[in-house]
């Protein structure tokens, strides 16, 4: 097995089983329990986790919040339809964008969204990537609000009609651009349960870029080339994490993001610490993790970068089996999907 190959991460999924809206109540979707010791796979309901979960254990969420950054707006000197993407925020009127499509703008080229929100290309880059320079009158956030969809991604072919529900019930800062999914499994009341029984529950934040559902296009994945994401730790949760680590207690991340962040910064200062910073890490198989111990996390497309980190996690046949059994008992996929307990 060439674990360098992209199609060794391959697998088939029906397309049916792609989740399109979200279950309700929130921890009523399906978990697969992995474990890893001995290969042994349970099925059950994500309100079970507290069951999995033991007092001194440490779960580490992403606090960050998906803001309403799918605009559509018309070009002022054409009435040509232009959707623009946020993807990062540069200061108060700057953004980099995904702007589609790209070859109908050039620099200088002015977006109307609404009568009080517009914005001008400054820059062009590759890939539908620019830069752009809102001009706006009010509060931005709000007109935001008021004008802005959830940018869901390309294979949620529905509307999300309620904001919040591509959300997690802890989400806090805004700057994402897609959610940190694995966490919209959680309730407030599950989290008051996790607390309940001695996990200690930590923050970091990690916000979220399209780049996520980028797929990797090179057949080597070594020569794939990884999105940049802002990430930032406090020092209670660095702290918390590392007092845990010296004391053999076990530290589980909650999504990809998260284990992004805290191999990300334990990979550059050697244990957490305060801070904050960019972060393109690519975990793949071969991979070695110094703080990440289980991980929830939701079920990824065929040939993706998260896959292939779960992979590092599990071994690649390990994951394979797991999602052709996921497949086989119709677990729901993707970002609206079902989750997986790694443990």
């Amino acid at each position: 097995m060439d674990i360098y190959n992209r199609k060794t991460y391959y697998y088939n999924l029906p397309e049916e089983l792609i989740a399109q809206t979200p279950i309700e109540p929130r921890d009523m979707s399906r978990l697969l329990v992995y474990h890893k010791d001995t290969n042994q796979i349970e099925h059950k309901i994500f309100r079970d986790v507290v069951d999995y979960l033991k007092p001194g254990d440490v779960l580490v969420i992403n606090n960050t919040k998906v803001i309403p950054a799918r605009l559509i707006g018309k070009k002022v000197e054409t009435n040509a339809k232009i959707e623009v993407l946020l993807l990062k925020r540069h200061n108060l009127t700057d953004w980099e964008v995904l702007i589609k499509p790209s070859k109908r703008v050039k620099i200088g080229t002015i977006i109307e969204f609404s009568n009080k929100l517009k914005c001008e290309v400054t820059k062009k880059q590759d890939f539908g990537n620019c830069e752009v320079k809102f001009i706006f009158n009010g509060v931005f956030e709000d007109l935001l609000n008021e004008v802005g969809e959830m940018p869901l991604p390309h294979y949620i072919k529905q509307k999300c009609e309620d904001k919040s529900r591509y959300n997690t019930v802890y989400s806090k800062f805004d700057g994402s651009s897609a959610a940190p999914t694995a966490g919209l499994h959680f309730t407030s009341e599950l989290l008051q349960k996790i607390k309940d029984k001695g996990v200690i529950i930590a923050e970091v934040l990690l916000h979220v870029g399209l780049g996520t559902f980028r797929p990797v296009s090179e057949d080597n994945i070594l020569n794939h080339e990884m999105h940049t994401e802002y990430y930032q730790v406090s020092k209670e949760s660095a702290e918390i994490i590392n007092k845990a680590k010296k004391e053999g207690r076990r530290v589980i991340a909650v999504g990809t993001t998260t284990i992004r962040t805290l191999e990300s910064v334990a990979t550059k200062y050697g244990e957490m610490c305060e801070c904050h910073g960019d972060t393109n890490i690519f975990i793949y198989p071969g991979y070695k993790f110094k703080i990440v111990d289980g991980i929830i996390t939701n079920f990824h497309l065929p040939e993706s970068t998260l896959i292939m980190l779960v992979s590092a996690f599990l071994g690649v046949e390990n994951t394979l089996n797991m999602y052709n059994i996921a497949v086989k008992e119709k677990y729901r996929f993707f970002s609206f999907g079902d989750a997986t307990l790694l443990i």
